[in-house]
């Protein structure tokens, strides 16, 4: 690349070109917490820490562990944490204070490490993001994470910041939504997007009443994310891989109680409805196409695909439903696999293994789409065109 604002996209013909003034992704980073959880020590970990011992648990535990398709997350919780507040793992105990307490520090210490990965890669001084975007469904305070990060980072003081909380699964591609509409209309702008969750306000013992804390315990975990976005990329400087060529949101009316949460004195309780994935697969060729018709793509196939990967279930719906080829979900089987579900992050991670693939030459297509699908039911897409990195 030469010049000021040139990018390199693929072209359907061979030529490279760019759209002009479109939001491009220009640098990712993560953020891990110490504690690793193979899933093969999930059940005896999750038991012994919440004192369970019954027998119908153990074996409905060991199956979700099997369906999960996971085998390695991240979390905050650890025994240190545990032998601190052991009210924890004590049913009926008011504990959503001390939970937020461990989720706040949590977050923030997440989330710069995040953005410290991703401002390190962008390779510009932190005083050059003008706006931040922090999204979290792991906190409950003013200020909020927002500020306290863009002090951590250094960011100067007139960043202009932007919070979105509790959106859930559909969170990263909601910010990224925002970070294109606020770069797309700044001009010069930069904006550092920080996605930043922990489970320990879901983290209760095992209960007949709340059979979806188990799944909850099989699939979700810890971590943090962060991205760069900006338009008019400086080509000494920076180096994007996607251009955010154009998005949008829906809901599904009357569909507002199958992803439910609601926070209690105990933390917050998840219920999710079975029919999830069948509700999500009602409407999923109708909002793809939507994304795709501006280009004129036909062909779903025709596509990459970075979906946010709720559970093996949605993944598999989509993918019978698009007659989709196996290897088009590979990225996101992977980041559910080494990560598993950690709501708004998961979708960073599916783009980082995007990335990656494009590198190595293993996708090839021009367009992509970036789905996720939250509370509400939600859907968040977005389509995207992949740049040729030098």
């Amino acid at each position: 690349m030469s010049g000021l604002g040139l990018c390199s996209a693929r072209g359907s013909n061979g030529n490279s070109h760019c759209s002009r003034g479109k939001a491009m992704l220009l640098a990712l980073g993560k953020g891990l917490p110490e504690q690793v959880l193979p899933q093969e020590k999930l059940v005896e970990t999750y038991l012994h820490d919440t004192s369970c011992d019954d027998p119908a648990t153990r074996a409905k535990l060991e199956r979700l562990c099997k369906t999960t398709t996971v085998r390695t997350r991240y979390t905050v919780m650890c025994k240190e944490l545990l032998d601190e507040h052991p009210e924890l793992k004590t049913e009926g105990t008011p504990t959503l204070t001390p939970r937020l307490d461990i989720c706040h520090a949590a977050v923030l210490e997440l989330g710069a490490a995040a953005a410290r990965v991703a401002l390190g890669e962008w390779g510009r001084p932190a005083a050059d993001i003008t706006h931040l975007v922090y999204i979290s469904s792991s906190e409950l305070r003013l200020p909020g994470g927002d500020l306290f990060l863009a002090a951590r980072l250094g960011l100067h003081p007139n960043t202009v910041r932007t919070s979105l909380l509790f959106l859930g699964c559909s969170g990263g591609a909601a910010a990224l939504r925002t970070a294109k509409d606020i770069a797309e209309n700044n001009p010069g702008s930069r904006v550092l997007v920080i996605a930043a969750e922990t489970t320990i306000l879901g983290f209760r013992p095992p209960s007949p009443e709340r059979p979806y804390d188990l799944v909850g315990a099989a699939l979700f975990g810890d971590g943090a994310s962060a991205a760069i976005i900006g338009a008019g990329p400086i080509a000494a400087e920076e180096n994007p891989f996607l251009e955010l060529q154009f998005s949008t949101q829906e809901f599904l009316p009357g569909t507002e109680k199958v992803i439910d949460g609601k926070i209690s004195e105990e933390g917050i309780n998840f219920k999710l409805g079975r029919d999830l994935p069948e509700k999500i697969e009602s409407r999923i060729e109708g909002f793809c196409r939507t994304l795709m018709d501006p280009v004129g793509i036909e062909e779903f196939n025709d596509v990459f695909w970075a979906v946010h990967p709720g559970g093996p279930a949605i993944l598999n719906r989509l993918e019978l439903c698009l007659q989709l080829q196996p290897e088009k979900l590979k990225i996101s089987r992977k980041a559910l696999m080494n990560y598993g579900n950690v709501s708004s992050n998961t979708v960073f991670y599916v783009l980082e293994y995007l990335r990656d693939e494009l590198k190595k030459g293993v996708i090839t297509e021009e367009w992509g789409l970036i789905l996720a699908f939250g509370p509400g039911i939600t859907f968040e897409g977005m389509l995207v065109r992949a740049i040729n990195q030098d």
